[in-house]
């Protein structure tokens, strides 16, 4: 019979001890687990407003100041507990800045997946075709998102398209991927260009371009607009387009009004009307459509096109039937003065309506 003082019984109360208190750990710790796995998984904070919680991460912020910031707003519910998670997930070094936009009730894992893949929030910037450089800038210079300060680069630099930006991103930065994609456009397009063009650069495409592209919004006019200038340039006839005209005039912003014939009359080298050939360069930045259509211009005899009244052109391959387009022409014109729409204007004034070219 064991003595109460007997060693072995003392060392196993000792480890009966000890594994209980382990067990104890044990349960705690898988309760401690259980906790934290609920409050990685299920749903956050419900938005304050809308569908979702936009909120700004400055650069350089460490995983706490994130932690304050998401809290803050009512990302997550507490900072501590998303610095916990980012830690154990060993998210912490790869959270990245940016402005994010979290849907409501998002879980504390789906947090920290758009922390860790930077999944930011891009803005929309469009440019429509014929803007001038000058319109690019301004509308580069009044998007409060961006930052910094840009030059106004040469005309017909740029591609009309839909970018994507940041918040915070340069406007320097924008530009030159709108002259970068030009480029890389223009290459493309200049690379399987009809061959027998009456222009040898891609200097003189863009510019060509830049007239068709302000000659209509109508993109299957696009192509017969580009065959009618090449014909004129092939028998060096002059092009006499008006979007030419009125670049000189307001430096290609909307006249709001038709040409006077005086303007017509106006010595610049960006006159059409009184210079054979191209002009000097570009007066906007044509789209991708007018540039394809001035390198691969259908195969037509036509010389003229006119405003036909619905907003489209009619296009003729003599003059004889170019006079009779014109006169049709004029005698819409003639309609809509007499229209009440114009009754408030002077006498022989019409509302302004857009002025194409090729009359003559």
């Amino acid at each position: 019979m064991a003595r109460a003082d007997d060693p072995r019984r003392k060392v196993r109360r000792t480890l009966q001890t000890a594994a209980s208190a382990a067990a104890t750990l044990l349960g705690l710790f898988v309760v401690a687990l259980m906790i934290a796995a609920a409050a990685y998984l299920t749903p956050g904070p419900a938005a304050k407003a809308g569908a979702s919680t936009t909120v700004i991460l400055p650069p350089g912020s460490g995983v706490a100041a994130l932690g304050a910031d998401l809290a803050r707003a009512g990302v997550v519910r507490s900072s501590a507990l998303f610095v916990a998670a980012a830690e154990l997930t060993r998210s912490a070094p790869r959270l990245k800045a940016g402005e994010y936009a979290f849907p409501s009730r998002a879980s504390l894992r789906d947090v920290l997946h758009k922390l860790r893949v930077g999944d930011i929030v891009h803005h929309r910037i469009t440019i429509a075709e014929g803007l001038t450089s000058q319109q690019v800038v301004d509308i580069l210079n009044s998007a409060p998102i961006l930052e910094g300060q840009i030059p106004t680069p040469p005309e017909g630099a740029i591609l009309p398209e839909t970018y994507e930006v940041t918040r915070g991103e340069q406007r320097a930065a924008v530009l030159q991927k709108m002259m970068d994609e030009r480029d890389r456009v223009v290459s493309a397009l200049w690379a399987r260009h009809k061959p027998g063009l009456p222009f040898h650069s891609v200097d003189d495409a863009v510019t060509l371009a830049s007239i068709v592209e302000k000659e209509t919004a109508l993109a299957d006019e696009r192509p017969r607009i580009a065959a009618v200038y090449v014909n004129r340039l092939r028998i060096g006839m002059r092009l006499q387009a008006d979007p030419t005209v009125i670049y000189a005039v307001g430096a290609g912003r909307p006249l709001g009004r038709g040409l006077r014939a005086s303007e017509l009359q106006m010595q610049s080298p960006y006159n059409t009307y009184l210079n054979a050939g191209l002009p000097p360069g570009p007066i906007a930045n044509p789209g991708r459509a007018a540039l394809a259509a001035v390198m691969d211009p259908p195969d037509t005899k036509e010389l003229y096109f006119v405003a036909d009244g619905s907003g489209g052109h009619v296009f003729a391959s003599t003059y004889e039937a170019q006079a009779q387009n014109v006169a049709r022409w004029r005698a819409v014109e003639k309609d809509r003065a007499a229209t009440p729409a114009n009754a408030d204007l002077p006498a022989g004034k019409t509302k302004p309506r857009p002025t194409r070219a090729g009359r003559n």
